[in-house]
């Protein structure tokens, strides 16, 4: 048995699945924008009722502070991360191949402004100089306000991998999309297959067909996928993706690793996850680089890029969705036989306490000792197992 045993939800069919990743990924969604998964707080504090709570790091543990505000002049009730401003993404699912290439944007430096006052010898116009400053005081006091929620926007980063998954995110995803903020979702991809965005091969090209192009509304995320020019040399292809990935997470300041606030993964009936393969032992590990070229895949295509085994573990969720009975006897293996080394056990000690399975029952046909806990849905309450 693993070392460290994730948290496992079974579930007795592929529905459940699709409805219980759904919520989790909801959850997370509202956790990272809010700070909170509850729907009656969120919606207080989209209205502007109150700010988004805090995480206060104390020396014992994490605390959540809501900070109220009390005060009744909306224009001072600026600490709403939540707002667009009128605006939003305008072209559907776009692509980031054109900005990776071009200087990151750096915040330009602020030179301090003095508001001097003369002397007056007439109370009027010593009260009026005053009422003047009070005034300019206070706008520059709001434009600083506004630069900082502006630079302090807060996005959910998400990778997702191909697959079955991406059918069980139809599935789960599509119905429930008033609960999705799209417009501050950016999608990364695990791994992708080196092959034209129309074959059926493509990660991006079936996320796109069986989820980016039924989004409701005209508010999208940011999609980050690979150069589909640079398909014929995995390198290069691998090269482009992690520039994509360091102008996003490392774009101000340096990092070690890119933190994804959500990474779902499958793992295949081989046992691979992403495109990580067992026994490519160089590749599992590997310790620095965030994007890999693998080349003589031994299933499905042959070229293909991945993210390395510490980018998935540096994700703040990490979540493995398993469906079917095909996947019984690897599932058997990761979770009995850790010293196997597939890449999926491997994340599972790696990642401890930030992992968690979502399967169906018959993906754990071969388990019989393993604690299976009940999941408590947190945004979906129709669909409660």
């Amino acid at each position: 048995m693993t070392t460290t045993v994730p948290l496992i939800y079974s579930f007795p069919e592929f529905l459940g699945v699709a409805d219980a990743v759904a919520d989790h990924v909801i959850s997370a969604q509202n956790q990272t924008l809010y700070n909170s998964t509850d729907l009656s707080q969120i919606e207080l504090i989209k209205k502007g009722a109150i700010s988004r709570p805090q995480i206060l790091k104390t020396n014992s543990s994490l605390s959540i502070i809501n900070n109220n505000n009390n005060n009744n002049n909306s224009n001072n009730n600026n600490y709403n991360n939540n707002s667009n401003n009128g605006s939003g993404n305008t072209s559907n699912f776009q692509s980031t191949s054109q900005s990776r290439t071009s200087t990151p944007n750096h915040s330009p430096s602020h030179s301090s402004s003095h508001i001097q006052s003369s002397r007056s010898t007439s109370n009027l116009a010593a009260a009026t100089s005053s009422s003047s400053t009070s005034t300019t005081t206070n706008g520059l006091k709001l434009k600083k306000e506004k630069k900082i929620n502006k630079k302090q926007e807060i996005r959910f980063k998400i990778a997702i991998s191909g697959g079955s998954l991406i059918k069980i995110l139809h599935q789960g995803l599509l119905p429930r999309q008033e609960l999705i903020e799209w417009d501050k979702w950016d999608i990364y991809f695990a791994d992708e297959r080196l092959v034209p965005f129309d074959s059926p091969d493509s990660n991006y090209g079936q996320a796109k067909r069986e989820i980016f192009d039924h989004i409701k509304g005209d508010k999208f995320p940011k999609i980050y996928h690979i150069d589909e020019s640079l398909i014929n040399d995995p390198q290069e292809c691998a090269y482009e993706y992690e520039k994509q990935l360091v102008l996003s997470f490392a774009k101000k300041d340096s990092v070690k690793l890119p933190m994804f606030d959500l990474l779902l993964l499958g793992c295949a009936p081989d046992g691979h996850i992403a495109s990580l393969f067992p026994n490519f032992g160089e590749q599992l590990r590997e310790k620095f680089a965030w994007c890999m070229s693998v080349t003589d895949a031994p299933s499905g295509p042959k070229d293909r890029i991945t993210l390395s085994i510490p980018v998935i573990c540096h994700s703040a969720r990490v979540t493995f969705v398993v469906e079917g009975l095909t996947k019984a006897p690897i599932i058997k293996t990761i979770i009995e036989r850790p010293e196997k080394g597939l890449p999926s056990s491997i994340v599972n000690e790696s990642a401890a306490g930030k992992v968690a399975w979502f399967v169906d029952d018959d993906a754990l046909n071969d388990l019989y000792d393993i604690v299976k806990k009940k999941y408590k849905f947190l945004t979906i309450t129709d669909n409660e197992n």
